[in-house]
């Protein structure tokens, strides 16, 4: 800067931190291209090195998300809590609108004539939309990162079905209380038909699979309640679900 240097009693006084913010800002802007004036300041090499890392850190590694923290915590790998993380049907806007439509059920099964029928017919669909969006080119926005990573397409799309899964029980389960009547006859037809979907992936891509199953599901729903939920159905669903895990717990070995 023309030869000018900050003088002695200058620094002294932006060292002991009593400058006014415009001084101080005009003192680092010149010593930031003052070789001889940098030198004259005083710099703690260790404060100095651990500062850039920890900024490096923060830009090269963005902070876990919550979920993230919590699978982690749980003792789950952290590239595989990284992956279930992303999940599209983990995220807050997926759960919000699950929530809602359980609301929305459970309302209904208040008001309507046919009792919880409503909410019965709605529960065991929640999971498999979450499945249509878990893995899939269409659906997934890290779809490609997903693609690129070590862990095959197979893989990632059982680790987040069962990740959507556990979720989705969990809000249905929460709502269940605050029906007319407690029930869990929504329980066993919404193992089957995720099984089912994950049975299918390798003929159909999940969003396929799962809108096929749900369509299927709400046209077999007005039979009446108890030729869908009565115990001969649940029966039929829980030794629908017997294959469907033999065949998921194959393909899992096989990935």
């Amino acid at each position: 800067m023309n030869g000018w240097h900050v003088p002695d009693d200058l620094r002294a006084a932006y060292l002991d931190g009593g400058l006014p913010e415009a001084a101080a800002m005009s003192v680092e802007v010149h010593v930031a291209s003052c070789q001889g004036c940098q030198a004259a300041f005083p710099v703690q090499e260790e404060w100095l090195e651990e500062s850039w890392a920890a900024i490096a850190d923060v830009v090269d590694r963005p902070a876990p998300r919550p979920l993230t923290r919590g699978l982690t915590a749980l003792g789950m790998p952290e590239h595989v809590a990284v992956f279930l993380a992303a999940t599209p049907g983990l995220t807050r806007s997926w759960l919000l609108g699950v929530a809602g439509a359980l609301g929305f059920a459970v309302a209904a099964a208040h008001a309507a004539d046919r009792s919880m029928l409503v909410f019965l017919a709605v529960a065991p669909v929640l999971p498999l939309l979450g499945i249509a969006a878990a893995y899939g080119a269409r659906v997934d926005a890290l779809y490609e990162v997903a693609s690129a990573a070590p862990i095959s397409g197979g893989r990632v799309l059982l680790l987040r079905a069962m990740a959507v899964l556990v979720a989705a029980l969990l809000v249905t389960g929460a709502a269940t209380p605050a029906l007319p009547a407690f029930t869990a006859a929504w329980l066993l037809p919404s193992l089957a038909l995720t099984g089912a979907a994950l049975a299918l992936g390798p003929l159909l891509a999940p969003h396929r699979a799962s809108a096929l199953l749900a369509a299927g599901w709400l046209a077999a729903v007005p039979a009446g309640r108890e030729a869908v939920f009565g115990a001969p159905a649940q029966a039929a669903y829980a030794m629908a679900l017997i294959p469907f895990v033999y065949l998921g717990a194959r393909r899992w070995n096989r990935l």
